[in-house]
């Protein structure tokens, strides 16, 4: 047991995972005869040969009102085949055989309830499986035994077909061939040895080392019922099952999860922790175990508290498990993706709240919010060690930052505390934020960003908002209002307008140093930097240089979304490439402007890109110094083009959207001083709580916000100075109005923002028609290998877009 449970941990951790689900006995016949079940009926014992698709219906509303996300269909293997009955009925439903209803029933459920079916209907043809995938995203048929001498006459599954151990395997291959997520395992205590049992064991490991499908392996005890041929057949000892499991997780591995259902062994779940388990199976707060009735479901919290005392962190899951959700268009049928991506966390386990970020409707969960400050009690040497390396300032390597984004329960805490000691004797109970104004002078954009609700192009999609292209007169009362209301500093970026040159971001600087000479200008994205040297044909240095002779002041890290090609690929292909980012930004550095650096998460990437992004970072910033801070986005998914067409998840989870805070403050240590949390996107509880992981930062009042607001965030366009400072104070913390470089603001600048006044409307100076003239994206991307969408592009900026 010893060894099994460290196997366990060296794979997954502190977490041990259930799903919360709904079992629906599609029918009670069956034409098998097993000797210890129940489940099975005869015609004359029930009432219906099938469960009414109404009833089914209506179980699975009530199970998705109570939060559950499965609905596990079990049911006899084909009584049509042995009862007249159950042939009728189908006739009279619509039906030929028992399968068709299982998969028109699953359908129903799943388009009507939006539960996610697992299906259980016993032993099934090629032809059977593929039909079920449409809408089943995992299935499961039980091996329980590889021994045929348990379907010799006196034994348990004489006269049961199904049984035969060559047919259950073959369904197993077949399952594997159709690359369906599978759930199996073995049932102990029936007759079998030992040795049959490691048999059973070593038969699954095989099927699955040729196709990789099997998802679980249950170890289920035999439990003796009354009315049973087996009614008085001992049941295994508890030390029978826990040396079953052990020799379960010896034969698999630490990668395989190991189930054993919670009900069959009530008061000793923690003895079945110890023995290598990492998954309860599913759980249902609403409809009992109908193979096991006389053994009910733990409570929930029950069941949590019982796990917490094994030193683990309850998980909620989906019916298919993490590692094949997250590689989904291998594993599931496409018509299932979207659902599945808006139902995963990064990780692929369940979203199990809905907050997301910038929907100020969707209520931070409490319980999230309380770890961040919650004693950590169990939490593994290995990890601690984690933690203070990376507090001492050492470089974690990719796999130790991929370890972090796993922490839940005890280690989320740990995390979050061991990132604001950090943050403590970096930046003191300071908590800084400075006064500017967001200008976004144009969203007509000729890039196809698939996160991006912001721009206008000819091939914008249901998107809010009107082309616009702002004058020189607009812009330069923009800036003139936002000193006159206390700002030190204008953020400016923009779409790539098809017809803007160099020469247009250098005369957007010459407005503003004209307007209002001593307004810091933070501006232009690294892609914009990218493109206006390469319209005028001109290094980037010397781009860089003739900017700041212009007036910049520092470049606002944005364009990185996520550095690494593979993720860029699929949401920005036509974008600068992660190589190319970051040379804008070591040779601004190299020039003397300083950057921010952002990171945008929450849409398809997994741990691993954000770990990528991380050291990519802190690689550049140990070699140039040149970044202020570092500032998390979270992806804002409702008006997003890939979120609408179904090609991303709902932005973070808030557990998600703290953790990142808290393992950027560790993993950037010592060459990041500042982390910032947006409160555009993340709210004011969310900000509270990124205080408290390590942040010491709120970025900008911002007096107006677009870009976030285009893809649905609604926490407003400005957060004024009086309202930071609240929000600082009643974090525990002292407030501090800052520069752009993190410098000292006079005291004229604080009282001006303290007495500002009411914005004058917007006005938005409508975009001319125009023809976007020869010039690819090709010459744009020096050396680049993203050559997607390189043909040129007509645009005629008018209301049709």
């Amino acid at each position: 047991m010893h060894t099994a449970s460290g196997l366990r941990d060296a794979h997954f951790h502190d977490v041990v995972t259930f799903s919360k689900k709904v079992f629906i006995p599609l029918t009670h016949l069956c034409r098998d005869v097993c000797h210890y079940c129940t489940f099975a009926k005869t015609p004359k014992r029930i009432t219906s040969p099938y469960m009414p698709i109404d009833e089914v219906l209506r179980i699975a509303r009530q199970g998705a009102a109570l939060g559950c996300k499965e609905a596990l269909f079990t049911l006899g293997e084909k009584p049509e085949l042995r009862y007249r009955a159950a042939r009728e009925a189908l006739v009279e439903m619509g039906f030929e055989t028992t399968i068709d209803y299982v998969r028109h029933a699953a359908e129903r459920v799943l388009e009507e309830t939006g539960l996610l079916p697992h299906a259980n209907p016993g032993n099934m043809t090629p032809d059977e499986l593929e039909r079920l995938r449409e809408v089943s995203p995992s299935m499961g048929i039980m091996l329980e035994s590889l021994s045929s001498r348990l379907t010799e006459k006196g034994m348990p599954h004489y006269g049961s077909p199904d049984k035969v151990p060559a047919v259950r395997l073959q369904t197993l291959e077949d399952a594997g061939k159709a690359r369906i997520p599978l759930t199996t395992g073995i049932l102990i205590g029936i007759g079998e040895t030992p040795v049959e049992r490691i048999e059973s064991l070593l038969a699954i490991r095989d099927v699955h080392d040729r196709y990789g499908h099997i998802q679980e392996v249950i170890v289920q005890n035999f439990r003796a019922k009354p009315g049973t041929k087996m009614r008085a057949s001992p049941e295994p000892s508890l030390h029978d099952l826990l040396w079953t499991i052990a020799v379960a997780r010896l034969v698999f591995g630490p990668a395989m999860s190991i189930q054993a259902p919670p009900n069959l062994s009530p008061g000793m779940l923690p003895r079945l922790i110890e023995a290598g388990i990492n998954d309860w199976g599913g759980v249902s707060p609403l409809t009992p175990d109908f193979v096991n009735p006389e053994a009910p479901w733990p409570h929930l919290e029950k069941l949590r508290e019982e796990t917490r005392a094994a030193g683990k962190h309850l998980k909620e899951r989906l019916t298919i498990y993490p590692e094949y959700v997250s590689n989904y268009s291998t594993w599931t049928d496409a018509s299932l993706h979207t659902r599945l991506l808006r139902a995963i966390d990064a990780r692929g386990f369940a979203r199990e709240h809905d907050w997301s970020p910038g929907d100020p409707e969707s209520v931070p969960p409490e319980a999230e919010l309380k770890r961040v400050t919650s004693p950590a009690r169990a939490v593994s040497q290995g990890f601690l060690d984690l933690l203070d390396a990376a507090a001492q300032g050492q470089v974690l390597d990719e796999a130790g930052v991929v370890r972090l984004f796993a922490a839940e329960g005890d280690e989320f805490s740990a995390l979050c505390q061991a990132a604001n000691d950090v943050r403590k004797k970096v930046n003191s109970e300071t908590v800084s934020f400075v006064v500017n104004r967001n200008i976004n002078y144009t969203n007509i954009c000729y890039f196809k960003c698939q996160f991006c609700a912001f721009s206008k192009g000819k091939l914008a999609e249901n998107l809010r908002g009107r082309p616009y292209d702002l004058d020189v007169d607009e812009i330069a009362r923009r800036v003139d209002e936002a000193w006159q209301r206390g700002a030190t500093e204008v953020c400016m970026q923009g779409g790539i307008h098809p017809e803007y040159t160099g020469e247009t971001y250098l005369s957007i600087l010459r407005t503003v140093k004209s307007a209002t000479p001593n307004m810091h200008i933070h501006a232009f994205s690294p892609l914009e930097v990218w493109q206006g040297a390469a319209t005028l044909n001109m290094p980037l240095d010397e781009y860089l240089r003739t900017l700041r002779g212009n007036g910049l002041g520092t470049l606002p890290g944005t364009a990185a979304e996520v550095l690494d090609d593979a993720v860029r690929q699929i949401i920005c292909p036509d974008k600068i490439n992660t190589s190319q980012w970051l040379e804008v930004m070591e040779t601004a550095h190299e020039q003397g402007i300083k950057s921010t650096a952002t990171v945008m998460f929450g849409h398809i990437e997994q741990p691993i890109h954000l770990a990528r992004h991380l050291l990519r970072l802190r690689s550049l910033q140990a070699r140039t110094g040149g970044f202020t801070e570092f500032v998390p986005l979270p992806f804002v998914h409702m008006e997003a083009p890939m979120y609408l067409k179904g090609r991303a998840r709902k932005g973070p989870t808030l557990r998600e959207a703290i953790l990142i805070h808290a393992i950027a403050r560790l993993v950037l240590h010592p060459y990041f001083r500042n982390i910032q949390a947006s409160w555009v996107k993340l709210g004011h509880a969310g900000l509270e709580a990124c205080l408290n992981a390590g942040c010491n930062d709120l970025g900008g009042t911002l007096m107006n916000e677009s870009i976030s607001r285009a893809a649905g965030a609604s926490h407003g366009q400005e957060t004024t100075p009086q309202t930071m400072i609240a929000l600082i104070e009643a974090a525990g913390r002292s407030a501090q109005q800052r520069s752009t470089r993190y410098g000292e603001v006079s005291e004229e600048r604080k009282r001006a923002g303290l007495a500002a006044g009411e914005l004058t409307e917007l006005i938005n100076t409508p975009a001319q028609k125009y023809e976007r003239r020869k010039q690819g994206k090709r010459e744009l991307h020096r050396n680049t290998a993203n050559t997607a969408n390189t043909e040129p592009l007509e645009m005629i900026a008018s209301d049709r877009v």
